[in-house]
């Protein structure tokens, strides 16, 4: 449904047998776990006090797939707008095999690009006067970065900057004519995630210009903070445990540094997230975490997603219906 760019080495008896393709995320197992709550609906359909509508959504990774799936009208497919939603992410590490866990409110960041092109002057890396070296200059906005971060914004709203890719010249001697770095930007507010995007391209720019350098700057949107209704998260946790015994579910003490484009869906519809731990070894120090090409997902799971799927539409339907 969803593969990621990655060469599988899980060793999984249902590993991929696509080369350079891999379920690193559990993609598939969300599927399966859909195909088995839908059988389980359909075969009550006559008690059923209302419509489900099933999202099988492609393009999870990168490609805003839930974007382009409420543009189409997914929300409104049973004919009226969806009273809440619901979704389920399996996770490979601290969480035991088999047990759920959410919280209220943030429960996974933004994820947004910061893209930046720094273009001087090149020249000869023994004068370096004669040049306008714009790998010096985004190295140093590459550390502002970082600074400016520690400095501008509330420890308990933290934000996370990470730069992953900084390209420039092609020789020891020779200064270049440009450089270019990105950075994924994380938040876990609204108010956080405005701002990020604001300050880091005042930043660069700043610097660009004590440097006498040019700069295109951009921060690209990517996917918002994923946000639980409080009322629904609680509800979630309910039916985890009234489901499969209080065991079953961990109260999930801090949010997730990772995005998730269902935040799409809680912006639009009431709703809620959890996470469902799918790995044996979970307590595993060394424990290959989701989108590792030796990730690891036991299909033991794929049960009891799929029965808490069926259970939260019929009990949202009943809820609903009061």
């Amino acid at each position: 449904m969803d593969a990621l760019p990655i060469q599988e080495q899980s060793g999984e008896n249902f590993s991929s047998t696509i080369d350079g393709a891999m379920h690193a995320c559990g993609h598939d197992l969300y599927v399966a776990m859909l195909v088995g709550a839908a059988r389980i609906l359909s075969n009550h359909r006559e008690n059923s006090s209302g419509d489900v509508v099933f999202m099988f959504q492609p393009g999870d990774e990168g490609w805003d797939g839930a974007g382009k799936m409420i543009s189409e009208g997914v929300l409104n497919a049973s004919g009226q707008r969806g009273s809440s939603a619901y979704g389920i992410h399996v996770v490979s590490d601290s969480t035991p095999l088999g047990t759920f866990t959410t919280r209220p409110h943030t429960m996974m960041a933004s994820s947004d690009e910061l893209v930046v092109s720094v273009k001087g002057r090149g020249g000869h890396g023994s004068a370096p006067h004669t040049a306008r070296d714009p790998i010096v200059v985004a190295a140093q906005m590459v550390g502002d970065l970082q600074v400016m971060i520690s400095r501008k914004f509330n420890i308990f709203d933290p934000v996370v900057l990470t730069v992953g890719l900084f390209n420039g010249g092609s020789k020891s001697n020779v200064i270049p004519d440009e450089a270019n770095f990105q950075a994924t930007l994380r938040s876990f507010s609204v108010e956080a995630r405005k701002n990020l995007r604001l300050e880091i391209l005042r930043l660069c720019e700043g610097v660009a210009q004590a440097h006498g350098v040019d700069i295109d700057a951009e921060a690209l949107e990517g996917y918002p903070v994923t946000v639980n209704d409080p009322q629904h998260a609680e509800f979630m946790s309910h039916v985890v445990t009234d489901t499969f015994g209080k065991d079953a579910y961990r109260h999930k003490v801090n949010p997730v540094g990772g995005s998730e484009d269902f935040s799409r869906v809680l912006e639009e519809v009431p709703g809620s997230y959890i996470f469902l731990g799918a790995s044996e070894d979970w307590m595993n120090p060394d424990l290959e975490y989701n989108h590792s090409p030796r990730a690891g997902f036991s299909d033991s799971v794929l049960p009891i997603g799929a029965q808490l799927h069926a259970e939260l539409a019929v009990r949202a339907l009943q809820r609903d219906a009061r």
